[in-house]
């Protein structure tokens, strides 16, 4: 029952924004970063949280997904 509790918590966790600033980066950067999103069929700021999410969850971190609760592990498994 105690996992039952987990899963219906997650699935109601609020959503927040991300304020991030502005970061200059070189010119090669940015157009391989906006190639592999285009290629990836998300948006930049899409593809930067989501290699940001995955480095935390390899590092160990713990959360319940990037944009929705469980949308890392369907990534991350398939």
């Amino acid at each position: 029952m105690r996992g039952n509790v987990a899963t219906n918590s997650d699935a109601r966790e609020t959503k927040g924004f991300l304020m991030l600033q502005g970061a200059r980066v070189t010119s090669s950067f940015r157009e391989s970063l906006f190639d592999a999103a285009n290629r990836a069929g998300i948006t930049p700021n899409e593809f930067v949280l989501q290699a940001a999410a995955e480095k935390l969850a390899a590092s160990g971190r713990q959360f319940s997904g990037l944009f929705n609760p469980g949308d890392m592990q369907e990534q991350l498994n398939g």
